[in-house]
């Protein structure tokens, strides 16, 4: 996979030797970006041929990872960017708090039973990076994951980063193309998109206190994004972390990175069966026939 997502073109791919020495900072899009949703709508024209292909050839599969802080906009993204799309192979996983159930497996199960079909892409919004962000910032929550005590955090962290590499490189090894979004919000820009959810009747079903006070630990989330950037943006699994203050901004890099990548992918129809030419002359005369009558 990695010759094939060499081919995108992005300036917000991550660095994939684990360079990143701070949190990103890049919140807003360039000043000269105009028309940001016509460029969308034509770079979502542009992904359906390769949709079609990736179906009907069913050789290769597309696992999509949306993660975020709350307000950033992923739901607006999967609506927006997938809009154009035939549904017939299009998978959406959103992944919430996890289930007594899901506790008692090890922390990728919930995510796996959910991985694409060849021929599918699959769309996770939030993912087993949960585990390495909203646990690492609330170590808390992992008393509900072990029988006894939890791992110490300087072997915990270490081997779950080298379990998600391994399960990611398996995946691109069976023709699973893994693309990684961080969409990133500034605290400014979250502050006013969590106001307008108070304010606005229409959008007040979205409005949580919780997200409020989770939004008191920005910092802990900045450390805990740039370890999880640095330790699993690989050649085979990358990770793009483009600025979500400008919406249109955002679904549109997007779309143009998948757009890139699926074109990079050797995708094409399957071989034609041919039909004797007797069989396809009354095939043809049935037919006809039908139409005629």
């Amino acid at each position: 996979m990695e010759r094939f997502i060499e081919a995108i073109n992005s300036p917000w791919r991550v660095p994939l030797d684990g360079t990143l020495s701070e949190p990103p900072r890049n919140f807003t899009a360039p000043e000269d970006m105009i028309d940001c949703r016509r460029l969308l709508e034509e770079t979502r024209k542009a992904i359906r041929p390769h949709q079609r292909k990736l179906y009907a050839g069913k050789q290769f599969s597309v696992l999509l990872v949306f993660q975020a802080l709350d307000a950033a906009g992923k739901d607006g993204v999967i609506r927006e960017v997938f809009e154009d799309l035939d549904p017939v192979n299009v998978q959406v996983a959103a992944f919430k708090r996890p289930t007594d159930r899901e506790l008692r497996h090890d922390f990728l199960w919930r995510t796996a039973r959910e991985l694409p079909e060849r021929g599918e892409i699959g769309i996770f919004n939030r993912s087993y990076y949960e585990e390495v962000l909203t646990v690492r910032v609330h170590p808390e929550y992992l008393n509900g994951q072990y029988a006894g005590s939890p791992p110490d955090a300087d072997e915990l962290w270490p081997l779950r980063y080298q379990a998600i590499r391994e399960h990611e490189r398996h995946l691109a090894a069976a023709n699973t193309l893994i693309l990684k979004f961080w969409l990133n919000v500034s605290p400014k820009k979250q502050a006013e998109r969590f106001l307008e959810r108070l304010d606005n009747r229409e959008k007040r079903w979205k409005f949580s206190l919780g997200d409020v006070r989770e939004s008191r630990f920005r910092k802990e989330y900045d450390e805990a994004v740039m370890h999880m950037l640095n330790e699993t943006s690989r050649p085979w699994a990358p990770w793009f972390c483009v600025p979500a203050d400008d919406k249109w901004y955002l679904r549109w890099q997007i779309a143009d990175i998948i757009r890139q990548a699926m074109a990079a992918l050797p995708l094409e129809y399957p071989d034609i069966e041919e039909i004797p030419a007797d069989q396809a002359k009354e095939v043809r005369s049935l037919l006809e026939s039908r139409i005629r009558s």
